[in-house]
């Protein structure tokens, strides 16, 4: 009788597992819709105070993204689990209605806009992933959720450009109008994410157990491991850096690169991106060793920065096609970012047995992040370098990847020292 219950758990456990994987994917998937539409559009010909509109655009976009993720560090940490479902739907709402006026009101004027729709979509990864920590198959639900960073990028892309090619629409109206196809869906999985059932005992028996994290909590925890989070958050910053650039501006790059209104473009680079990061981090689950799971997830984003920076410089020699270099520099790029945001910081948690929650340390690496994003851009505008996307983002990529080995080296060293310090008895 104890043998069919726990082959009944365990399946049970799966069921759940996919489930969650499957909703928290498709549920962030449709909030991307609110946030990377008007990425597609290029605003050819616009500028001011001698900076192109569309820079101005992702500016202010991503200034609302790194104020909503300071903000977030405390209102994520210390979150509750009631009302969640309201409150992504409260936020992603209002993101959509800056979105309309956006298109109505004139440009320069509407640059504020982006600021307001990026603020509260800032805070809804925390709250989404707030459903699934801290679980026996957080790496492989985690990554799920994460990957769809890479594939509604794409996704989202498609559609948008799609609907301004098909519709000839106002390139000010795209981010509305594409809001507007993933509404109903985002609806709906609102509503399938708040049945999502609680870790179970196992589940918090294995990763220690996830509650909110006071102001004392959370500067108990920054004392208690500062370099090793100094060395993290430098490389996060690093990935994210060039992740976001590419992201916003990949329409540009293409556009350089000789490839216009082709909208499959968008999916065709980042669907096998997807599909292998998936695998690949997903796959941790197997690894019921915190520490152990811990240690490869560095030498996963090492591999990442080797990726993209090889791929860049054989893009760069002429020995790559545009087509494959985007592709492998998206993959790298998403190795060394992506598990930030599912494994490295729950592993983290979970290795040192600390009662705390994830989102209030990824909240101070996307505020960091954000941050040092918002300063290349301005400082690209500002010292005008007169590099074309392609020619910046190339040169940038290398020089980063090879610092972000370095900080993912001293990552390794500091917390090995320190989990061997804290705990000898399984050194």
């Amino acid at each position: 009788m104890s043998t069919s219950l726990s082959s009944t758990q365990k399946r049970n456990q799966t069921l759940v597992a996919l489930y969650a994987a499957m909703i928290t994917f498709l549920t962030y998937t449709t909030v991307y819709g609110f946030r990377k539409g008007f990425t597609v559009c290029t605003f050819d010909g616009m500028s001011y105070a001698g900076i192109n509109y569309k820079v101005w655009l992702v500016i202010s976009q991503v200034l609302g993204y790194t104020c909503s993720k300071i903000y977030g560090i405390r209102f994520i940490a210390e979150m509750k689990r009631l009302g969640r479902g309201k409150l992504i739907l409260m936020l992603t709402s209002v993101s959509w209605l800056a979105l309309l006026l956006f298109a109505i009101i004139p440009a320069p004027y509407n640059i504020i806009l982006m600021f307001i729709n990026g603020f509260p979509l800032g805070m809804i990864w925390g709250v989404v992933f707030s459903y699934v920590e801290g679980r026996r198959a957080t790496d492989f639900i985690g990554a799920a959720l994460s990957v769809s960073f890479i594939f509604a990028s794409g996704f989202v892309k498609t559609v948008a450009e799609y609907i301004r090619i098909t519709f000839n629409i106002s390139e000010f109206w795209v981010p509305f109008a594409a809001g507007l196809a993933f509404f109903l869906p985002l609806l709906l999985f609102i509503y399938l994410l708040e049945r999502i059932p609680p870790p179970s005992d196992e589940d918090v028996a294995l990763r220690s157990t996830r509650v909110p994290m006071s102001k004392e909590k959370r500067k108990e925890f920054v004392r208690m491991f500062l370099p090793g989070l100094i060395a993290a958050i430098a490389i996060y910053v690093f990935s994210t850096l060039f992740r976001d650039i590419r992201d916003n501006f990949i329409a540009d790059m293409w556009k350089e690169m000789g490839y216009s209104n082709q909208p499959s473009l968008f999916t065709k680079t980042e669907t096998p991106t997807t599909i292998i990061i998936l695998a690949l981090i997903g796959s941790m689950i197997i690894i019921k060793n915190n520490f152990r799971a811990f240690v490869y997830t560095h030498y996963f984003i090492i591999l990442g920065f080797i990726i993209t920076a090889v791929s860049t410089v054989l893009f760069s020699n002429h020995q790559l096609t545009p087509m494959w270099w985007m592709t492998l520099v998206g993959l790298g790029l998403y190795m060394t970012y992506i598990p930030f945001n599912c494994v490295f910081f729950d592993r983290l948690i979970a290795t040192f047995k600390y009662a705390g929650n994830v989102g209030f340390l990824i909240y101070v690496a996307d505020s960091f992040g954000y941050f040092g994003s918002v300063g290349v851009l301005i400082s690209k505008e500002v010292l005008k370098i007169k590099l074309r996307w392609v020619e910046f983002y190339s040169q940038g990529v290398v020089a980063l990847s090879i610092l972000g080995i370095i900080g993912a080296v001293v990552s390794l060293v500091y917390f090995s020292r320190k989990y061997r310090k804290m705990f000898p008895e399984n050194s």
